[in-house]
Parts: structure tokens; C-alpha cells; sequence
């Protein structure tokens, strides 16, 4: 198992330039909906994803980052706003 903390260290190293865990990212995990929560912050621009269990399983355990990396491209895409 992995913590929410090493889950954000992960996405920052797909992602250098997303920024900080504790500053412009966090991770949660959301056990109403039993998913990670990805928060992003950019100035005064937040996103929130949902991410499948599953997904940052297979990443962290370095089978396959690919989804958390498309995901994570995306939110990145939007806070920026290039696709509001």
C-alpha cells in the first residue's frame, strides 16, 4: 500500500512542472466514492479529478503510468487554460 503523499510525489515526478505537493497539488483519498482525489492549484484556478484506485495502483507499482499521466496531462491542460 501507498500513502496519499507518495501518490502526489509520483505525479510530481510524471510532472515536474505541476508543482509542489502541499502547494499546488494534493492527494486524498475520498472514501465515499473510494477514489483518489487529485486537487490542483494554479493562482485562483482549482481542478478536482477523481482517480481510480486501480489506475494509481498500476502506476505505483510500476506496471503502468499511462492513464495518471493522461489524466493528470489533461487537468494540467485545463487549469492553464487552454481548455476551459
Amino acid at each position: 500500500m501507498y500513502t496519499a503523499r507518495e501518490l502526489c510525489e509520483k505525479i510530481t515526478s510524471i510532472y515536474p512542472d505541476v508543482g509542489m505537493c502541499g502547494v499546488d497539488i494534493n492527494v486524498d483519498f475520498n472514501e465515499r466514492e473510494k477514489t483518489w482525489m487529485v486537487h490542483m492549484l494554479k493562482g485562483s484556478h482549482s481542478l478536482d479529478h477523481f482517480l481510480e484506485v486501480m489506475d494509481a495502483d498500476r502506476c505505483m507499482h510500476g506496471r503502468q503510468c499511462l492513464s495518471l499521466g493522461l489524466e493528470i496531462a489533461q487537468m494540467r491542460k485545463n487549469i492553464e487554460g487552454e481548455q476551459f
